[in-house]
């Protein structure tokens, strides 16, 4: 079962809210990360670190037990509920005040993302973090300590918010810095590109990771669907000149389609655009949506079943693929999609986030699927909604 971003706990004896590893054996021998920012796994002999002495007695941040007063004197956290809530190589924020800990960093598990900023300037009619105006620049430095004890081998991060480019030069700050910390992570920003032809912030970024990309949402081949369903006038042309900025600066970039009806009913004027607009675009994300945010209140608007999305999402992706572009379903579930369009299609959703209905219990290809959100309530799922007693792409003998 995939675990949440917050767990309950019983917090002894912190001096202040502190971002720690969660260490057993191999985080200690690795070296990678300072003593002083981990805590020592002593549950149920969980590590044999927990029964030696002369370890337990190096300068740890604290520790993690069973019993919160196991530790005299010492900085101490306990974990309410399953065990394996948190384990080892997660990163905690410890809050010394409250009962639960957030989950900041994942090990072995898809979706984990540096949060930069709750603002935004777009007002996307689905948004599913909607923004807050808060100060909130203080983010980059701690992003920044964050970063330090993420685990080294980790394949992806994804840079979110929020609008990231509103950090200004906290950002390029911290992906110098995941550059130095992460050098072998490839970190993925996803930014509306709105700021990105302003005082030539795309080139700001040029070698400083080797392995970064960019995700930008486009809604429409026309200003006023786009700028609609972003709620802000200008978009569209802001977006695309975001789009060639970050052409120009030698950046790579994918293309994320948000499949709310408006688009979906454009969708093949939308993919024309982008083949002969912005071709050098190395990814396109057709992405169903997440019920969740702005989007709840708005479903009438922007619901479409993916069922009936098909017959297009069927056309685009033969048209885009057959002209040499990479294109992908994100969030969508295999069985509202005819045959031909499963190798396109995705475990997209953050394993956090992603569930299976009742209905998929005994279905033959539940592994493949992505499932679905959390969050999908009936008036969410599609009506294709059903379980398949045998993997239809193997042929019987």
């Amino acid at each position: 079962m995939s675990r949440l971003l917050s767990v309950s706990a019983r917090v002894g004896q912190w001096p202040g809210p502190r971002l720690v590893k969660v260490a057993g054996l191999d985080e200690f021998a690795s070296g990678h990360f300072p003593i002083e920012r981990m805590v020592l796994d002593t549950r149920s002999k969980s590590s044999p670190l927990a029964c030696n002495d002369a370890l337990r007695a190096l300068p740890w941040a604290g520790f993690l037990t069973d019993d919160i007063g196991a530790e005299p004197g010492a900085a101490t956290l306990s974990i309410l509920g399953p065990s394996d809530a948190v384990r080892h190589g997660d990163v905690l924020e410890i809050l010394p005040n409250g009962n639960e800990i957030a989950l900041r960093y994942r090990r072995g598990e898809t979706g984990n993302v540096l949060f930069a900023t709750e603002r935004c300037n777009s007002y996307c009619l689905m948004c599913s973090q909607p923004p807050r105006e808060v100060d909130d620049g203080w983010r980059a430095e701690h992003l920044m300590h964050l970063a330090d004890l993420v685990d080294k081998d980790e394949a992806e991060l994804a840079i979110s918010g929020g609008e990231p480019t509103l950090l200004g030069d906290g950002l390029v700050d911290l992906v110098r810095h995941c550059a130095r910390s992460l050098p072998r992570t490839h970190i993925h920003i996803l930014s509306n590109g709105r700021l990105l032809a302003v005082k030539k912030t795309a080139q700001r970024f040029t070698g400083t990771h080797s392995s970064l990309s960019w995700g930008v949402p486009l809604y429409g081949d026309t200003y006023d669907l786009h700028d609609y369903v972003v709620q802000s006038r200008g978009a569209f042309d802001e977006t695309i000149r975001g789009l060639y900025a970050l052409y120009a600066a030698k950046q790579r970039i994918e293309l994320r389609v948000v499949l709310v009806r408006p688009t979906v009913e454009r969708l093949r004027e939308l993919a024309r655009y982008i083949y002969h607009n912005l071709p050098f675009a190395e990814h396109i994300a057709l992405m169903g949506i997440e019920p969740i945010g702005f989007a709840k209140g708005h479903r009438d608007a922007l619901w479409i079943d993916p069922a009936d999305a098909a017959p297009v999402l069927s056309d685009v992706v033969a048209w885009l693929a057959a002209r040499g572009m990479t294109v992908s379903l994100y969030n969508l579930p295999l069985c509202a999609l005819p045959a031909t369009l499963w190798p396109f299609a995705k475990r997209s959703i953050s394993t956090w986030k992603q569930t299976h209905l009742t209905a998929c219990e005994h279905c033959a290809i539940k592994d493949r699927c992505g499932g679905f959100f959390r969050w999908t309530t009936p008036a969410w799922t599609t009506r294709a909604l059903r379980p398949f007693a045998e993997d239809p792409s193997c042929k019987s003998h």
